[in-house]
This record gives C-alpha cells, sequence and structure tokens, in this order.
C-alpha cells in the first residue's frame, strides 16, 4: 500500500532540518537533553498548539497515543517530567531561528502580485499575574509582552519578540530592519523622532498618530480631492514640521491629516508620505487594526492561556512555538489552494492531525474503493463453470 503522510506530517514539511540541526549545533541545545532531541521538542510544541494541548500531563497521553506515526515524524515517545526539564534549559533561539526560516520561506508563498508592502507593527500583552511571581509589573499588567512585524496584505507575520511588560513597544521598533519603499503603521506608542527620521532616510514611510501633547506648525494646506472614505471623512491634509525645537529633533517634512470617523471620534495622523492621496494614508492606518485581529485570533485559537511550565523559558518557548504553528497553517493552506476561512481551517486540522490524506482534502470524506460490480447475466444465457 502506497504511504500518504499524515495532516500533522504535511504541516511539518517546511521546517528545513538541515537548517535547524544548523541552529541546535550552534546554540547547543541538545546538550542536556540527548533523549530528548530539539527537533522531537519543537514536534511537540507545535502539536500542542495544533491540538489545543492544555497540560504536560496531556501532551504525554495524546502524543503517546499516537506512537505508530512517530517513526514517520522522526520523533519517539515523551514523557511529561523530560518534557519539562527541556522546556526550562533548550535556548530560546533555536526555535527563534526556525521560526525566521519559516517567515522567509512564507515571504515567497504567499506573495501576491501587485500587493503595496506595508508592515504593521505592535505588541499585546501575555498576563501571567496569577501564574507566576518571576513576570515584572508595569503598572497594568505583570507578564510579558509578544512584539510582531505583520504583512496585512500576505497575513503573515514577518519578525517577532518576546520581552518583559516594562519594556516600551518603541524599543523593538527601533531593532526592525527598514525596508526601502515598505509602508510602517502603528501606534502613538512608538513615538521616536530619531527612528522617524531614520525611516524616512531609507525611503521608506510611517503612517502614525500624533500624540495629544505635541504642537506642529503648519507649513502650508494641501488641496483634497476626495474627502469621503470607509467608514472616515477626511477633515483638512496639512504639511506641517514641530512647533517645537523644530528641525533639529525632526529634520523631515510631515503631514498631518486629521479624520473623522462615522462611527463617532477623531484622528491625527502623521506621516512622511508627501506623495499618497489623503484617503489612501488613512486607509493604511485603518488597517493597522489587521494586527489586533491577529493577536485575538492567536489567543483565541492557539494554546497560550494555559502553559505547559511556569519558568521564563517555557513561556517563551511555547509563545515562539505557537507563532510557527500559525506560520506552518498560513503556508499549508496557501500550497493546497484552500480557500477556507482560517478559523474553520485550524479547527479541521485540531480535529485530523494524525488523518493519513493531502491537506488540500481535510475538509472531504475518505476516499471508499468502491466494490467491484458483478457481470449481469441474462437468464437464457448459457453459463460454464470450470470445476
Amino acid at each position: 500500500m502506497q504511504y500518504r503522510d499524515s495532516i500533522f506530517g504535511s504541516l511539518l514539511k517546511p521546517i528545513s532540518r538541515r537548517q535547524f540541526d544548523k541552529s541546535v549545533e550552534r546554540h547547543d541545545g541538545d546538550s542536556y537533553d540527548k533523549t530528548f532531541d530539539s527537533f522531537s521538542h519543537l514536534v511537540a510544541l507545535v502539536y500542542a498548539q495544533l491540538g489545543d494541548v492544555r497540560s504536560l500531563r496531556g501532551l504525554e497521553a495524546a502524543w503517546n497515543a499516537h506512537s505508530h506515526h512517530h517513526y514517520h515524524l522522526g520523533v519517539g515517545a515523551l514523557a511529561r517530567s523530560t518534557v519539562s526539564d527541556a522546556n526550562a534549559r533548550r535556548p530560546v533561539a533555536i526555535f527563534a531561528e526556525t521560526f525566521a526560516q519559516l517567515s522567509g520561506l512564507a515571504d515567497r508563498v504567499l506573495r501576491r502580485e501587485g500587493a503595496q508592502m506595508l508592515r504593521l507593527i505592535d505588541a499585546t500583552p501575555i498576563p501571567l499575574d496569577t501564574l507566576v511571581s518571576w513576570a515584572e509589573w508595569n503598572g497594568r499588567t505583570r507578564g510579558l509582552k509578544l512584539h510582531v512585524v505583520y504583512d496585512p496584505c500576505k497575513d503573515q507575520p514577518r519578525q517577532i519578540a518576546i520581552t518583559p511588560s516594562t519594556v516600551n513597544d518603541v524599543e523593538f521598533g527601533r531593532q526592525v530592519p527598514i525596508e526601502r519603499g515598505a509602508t510602517y503603521a502603528f501606534d502613538k506608542a512608538f513615538c521616536d523622532y530619531a527612528w522617524w527620521t531614520r525611516i524616512d532616510t531609507a525611503k521608506a514611510f510611517f503612517v502614525t498618530r500624533a500624540k495629544t501633547n505635541v504642537r506642529y506648525k503648519t507649513v502650508r494646506r494641501r488641496p483634497l480631492k476626495k474627502r469621503k472614505g470607509d467608514g472616515f471623512r477626511v477633515l483638512d491634509d496639512q504639511e506641517v514640521r514641530l512647533a517645537t525645537q523644530g528641525r533639529a529633533k525632526l529634520p523631515i517634512t510631515l503631514r498631518r491629516l486629521r479624520i473623522k470617523r462615522n462611527a463617532g471620534g477623531r484622528l491625527t495622523i502623521i506621516t512622511n508620505d508627501l506623495v499618497r492621496p489623503a484617503i489612501e494614508i488613512a486607509q493604511v492606518y485603518k488597517a493597522r487594526w489587521q494586527i489586533e485581529l491577529l493577536f485575538r485570533w492567536i489567543k483565541q485559537h492557539l494554546a497560550i492561556r494555559r502553559f505547559l511550565g511556569r519558568s521564563e523559558n517555557a513561556i517563551r518557548l511555547q509563545l515562539v512555538a505557537a507563532m510557527i504553528a500559525y506560520l506552518l497553517l498560513r503556508i499549508a493552506a496557501r500550497q493546497s489552494r484552500l480557500t477556507m476561512p482560517a478559523i474553520r481551517f485550524a479547527e479541521l486540522v485540531a480535529n485530523c492531525l494524525f488523518v493519513r490524506k493531502p491537506v488540500a482534502l481535510i475538509d472531504k470524506p475518505p476516499e471508499v474503493n468502491a466494490s467491484t460490480p458483478k457481470p449481469q447475466f441474462s437468464p437464457d444465457q448459457l453459463e460454464l463453470r470450470y470445476a
């Protein structure tokens, strides 16, 4: 009988074992847990994400119940004590480099012709108030932050970082490589004039909200050819500069757009894009809410509300594994040309992880070989039977 990969085996194929082994060697990832290597650890944590496993006991029971699939996945059985030790000691950098490798692959697989280079930057809190005592308090919550650079045109997280909750969002923004021609959209927490200037110098653009305590001086008013957008109206469009400390602090020309939303409320948007129409710039900032939808989806459909360990290293590993699982789902859906909603695909994967069928047929019933029909003879026909 011809061998066929399981759904889970197909999902894991984009992970390059060659690059993964190099990362393990570079960070000495198997120095403490030789019987439970780094790849087995990664596969187990990704399985926990996709299968919505919420405890080490549940992971041990569910994983070992499918021992007949372990050989083809290149892994073996596991014990919860071994997983716990690996969670506490295995370097997070191995998983982070695997995410970077998959992000580069997704960049090619999910490419769309004519799509603009839009990058959304934001962070979401990971509350750990009642779970651990080592997490830092930032005045609102105790825990960690998950920072993400997100491409909404491809539905692809491009870069991630995990920091204590006390780290300012803009600290991550300063570390993001600037792509020429790209547009970066972020909220007013990312106010850093030196960083804005660096984006402008790199021939890229930013779109953000203005802080209420910053004063700008109008240089000239720009005419508006179109005012009404999807759910908003542009009130005015001006070229401005800082009213205090001026060009010494922010030596670039800016535009200030005042927007009135149909649902109520007004926004003031600041950008260095002097070319695009005001409607398009306002639409770019509106698209920033897609990263909030990403955070909501991850928290609702991946296992990051309960953790398989309480050490900082264990929680970081699980967060990176969740983002790896998200990329694997996106890559598999695009390669299989599936058009179903991402939520529906994730639900089907959770229920069919070890079903041996193509990912493209995940929502189809199993193939059944019909029995060979018996020939029909006329009652008047002579039939010869040989002993």
